[in-house]
C-alpha cells in the first residue's frame, strides 16, 4: 500500500464520521435507539482513532485540521436538534446550542473578512462546553435504551449545558472583537 495514502486515513476516518449522521438521526427519529446508540458509540470511537493515528504518525494535515472538529460540530448539533423535536430536551436548549455555533462562524467569518487571516484555535471554555455537550447526548442516548438516568441529573446537565454554551459564547464575541480590533490597530498604524 502507499505510504502517501497512510497518510490520509484519519482525513476517511472523519469523512466516514460524518456520513454516519444521517443514519444515526434516522435512527433515533425512527425510535430505533438500539442502532441509533451503537452508531453513535462507533462515531465516538472513530473520533478517538482518527485523533490518535493523526498524533502518533504524524498524519496531521489542513484538510484534518478542519475535518475532525467539523464531523464532532455536525454530529453534535444534528443530535440536539433531533432530540429536540422528539422532545427530549428543551427546544430552547437546542436554540441556545445551535445559536452560539452561528454566532461564532459568522464572527470567525466576519474577522477573516476584515483581517484577511483566520487561524480557530479553541476557548477552554469551548471545550469545556464540547465536553458537557458530550455528556449530556450519552446521557440523553441512555435513558433512550431504557437506563435509568434520574430527572435531577439530566436537568442539571442540560442547565450546565445552558450555561457553559452562554459563557462560550460570550467569550468568543470578546475574544474576536479584542483581535480584530488590534489587528485594526496594527494595521492602521502601518
Amino acid at each position: 500500500m502507499n505510504r502517501d495514502f497512510l497518510r490520509h486515513i484519519p482525513n476517511i476516518i472523519s469523512i466516514l464520521r460524518i456520513l454516519l449522521i444521517t443514519p444515526i438521526i434516522w435512527a433515533i427519529w425512527l425510535e430505533d435507539y438500539r442502532l441509533a446508540f451503537v452508531l453513535i458509540l462507533i462515531a465516538g470511537i472513530s473520533d478517538g482513532v482518527d485523533g490518535f493515528l493523526a498524533r502518533f504518525f504524524n498524519w496531521k494535515s489542513e484538510l484534518g485540521a478542519l475535518l475532525d472538529p467539523l464531523a464532532d460540530k455536525i454530529l453534535l448539533v444534528s443530535l440536539f436538534i433531533v432530540f429536540a423535536f422528539k422532545d427530549l430536551i428543551p427546544f430552547w436548549l437546542m436554540l441556545l446550542v445551535v445559536g452560539r455555533d452561528l454566532v461564532i462562524i459568522l464572527g470567525a467569518t466576519a474577522y477573516q473578512l476584515v483581517t484577511h487571516q483566520l487561524e480557530m484555535r479553541p476557548l477552554f471554555i469551548s471545550k469545556i462546553n464540547t465536553t458537557l455537550q458530550i455528556a449530556l447526548v450519552v446521557l440523553v442516548a441512555l435513558r433512550l435504551l431504557g437506563i435509568h438516568i434520574a430527572d435531577s441529573l439530566l436537568n442539571g446537565m442540560m442547565w450546565l449545558v445552558a450555561l457553559s454554551t452562554l459563557a462560550s459564547g460570550i467569550s468568543y464575541v470578546v475574544t474576536w472583537t479584542r483581535y480584530t480590533l488590534a489587528d485594526t490597530k496594527n494595521t492602521l498604524k502601518q
